[in-house]
């Protein structure tokens, strides 16, 4: 019989590969003579003296390396992007750094997806820069999922700490991604424009990888260098509709207060009127781009494969698991006659609500959502050869689950027996949010460390055909 795990762990990786940073930007920025092109722009060396670059993100240090060696010895290079820690550390050759001249700033410790204070020093770091640029600087941004965390300049009316509370409050009560970055925006001196509204180089070029579904320029990363159409009464509304017994610091509601009442005293400016250096944004690579590569690879490994990638936020992950479960299921079942070796492959990112502090074990999204699935998979009496049959995988494309070593988790009949034999009762591990645990004790972890990219989450369900 086809190992599916491995098929399934293979065709993931697929994916991931797909979407690595470095070779992303390296593909993307050529230089051709005197020219620098970025995707269908262009521009002169002559019209320059130098290539500033900032930015921030998981990805970022393979962005950088990326940007580095595709701009050689094009113009001189100098810059700084916060990144997680452990990642900073740049390969050496030939006595040459790959990331040049750039620093790779710690931003937060590794494995934290939460603002720190060390991104704070590298985010002011970033403003001085961008601030202090000439009209012959070329300013190049790279922006990766993370970068909210990564780069945090909280507003003048609340402290890192409020900011922090923000953001653990609303994550843990199961806000997306679009209601998260349109509170961190208005909390923030950087994100919603920020960067592009202190930059004064001649001209500002953004290289995104995209961490939010649908590709919203403003929402990735929290849009440091894209005009925020969002406004403070919406970062409002957001609190008001999670913080119902009102948990949060004061000074957090007093500081939108100030931006709304700001905004009522003041003409109402269109983004079109802002005045802005020149600026450019592209998106290199997103979950769309994973899951087409992950299905060209199920192909070639003899799958019949049917792909889909977000577009929206999907919900719950307790949701999303017991729907692809049921997918799998009908898979499974399926005339044999019309199906030989099947996989589905989808592309998003769900929500987690935490279970009380008292309670909580550890996991992720994605360790959630497999877990769901094989509690709806125990619950549709599936016989011991169609547990033989069906693997399901799903994993982080930067490497992180939650607050853990996992990308995410695997379930197959070994993972099964496993739970089986030991008595493991799912629903007890899903209801404290405990699913790291489940499956490091069934051996259904998939671990593969920090992969330097980061667009959402990618699932792999691969069907047997049965005798």
């Amino acid at each position: 019989m086809t190992n599916l795990r491995q098929d399934a762990v293979e065709i993931w990786n697929a994916g991931v590969d797909a979407v690595r940073a470095e070779g992303l930007v390296r593909r993307e920025v050529i230089v051709d003579g005197d020219r620098l092109i970025i995707g269908a722009q262009q521009w002169k060396r002559c019209d320059f003296d130098r290539v500033l670059v900032v930015g921030a993100g998981k990805a970022g240090a393979a962005m950088t390396r990326g940007l580095i060696a595709s701009l050689g010895d094009w113009l001189p290079v100098s810059g700084w992007v916060n990144v997680p820690a452990g990642t900073e550390v740049s390969k050496i050759i030939d006595g040459k750094s790959l990331a040049g001249n750039v620093r790779l700033h710690p931003a937060r410790p590794a494995g934290i997806n939460e603002p720190a204070a060390e991104g704070v020093i590298g985010t002011e770091q970033i403003i001085q820069k961008v601030s202090n640029a000439g009209k012959r600087d070329l300013c190049i941004a790279l922006i990766s999922g993370g970068g909210s965390a990564l780069m945090p300049a909280p507003h003048f009316k609340i402290s890192l700490a409020d900011k922090l509370k923000v953001t653990r409050f609303l994550s843990g009560a199961g806000a997306d991604i679009t209601e998260l970055n349109t509170v961190r925006k208005h909390l923030s001196r950087i994100k919603g424009g920020g960067l592009l509204m202190a930059c004064q180089a001649a001209e500002l070029i953004t290289l995104v990888l995209s961490d939010v579904l649908g590709d919203p320029l403003d929402l990735i990363a929290s849009g440091p260098t894209v005009i925020d159409s969002s406004t403070p009464d919406q970062a409002l509304v957001v609190l008001e509709t999670y913080d119902l017994e009102k948990c949060l610091p004061e000074s957090v509601y007093r500081a939108l207060r100030f931006e709304i009442n700001n905004s009522k005293r003041e003409p109402q400016v269109q983004a079109k009127d802002v005045e802005v250096c020149r600026h450019t944004t592209l998106v290199i690579g997103n979950n769309a781009v994973a899951v087409d590569e992950a299905g060209i690879v199920a192909e070639r490994r003899g799958y019949n494969h049917v792909m889909q990638s977000a577009r929206q936020s999907e919900g719950a992950a307790e949701d999303v698991g017991r729907r692809l479960a049921e997918m799998a299921i009908h898979m499974l079942r399926a005339e044999t006659v019309t199906h030989h070796n099947d996989c589905l492959i989808t592309g998003g990112e769900p929500t987690v609500k935490l279970a009380p502090e008292a309670i909580r074990g550890l996991g992720g999204r994605n360790q959630q959502l497999i877990l769901s699935a094989y509690q709806t998979l125990l619950a549709s009496d599936l016989s011991e050869r169609e547990w033989q049959s069906l693997c399901l995988l799903s994993g982080g494309t930067d490497g992180e689950d939650g607050p853990t070593d996992a990308a995410g988790a695997i379930l197959d009949d070994q993972v099964h027996q496993s739970a089986q034999r030991q008595q493991l009762n799912p629903e007890e591990f899903l209801d404290r949010n405990d699913a790291y645990h489940f499956f490091q004790r069934t051996g259904g972890l998939l671990k593969t460390g920090p992969t330097g990219t980061n667009v959402c989450d990618v699932r792999v369900v691969v069907v047997a055909p049965l005798a």
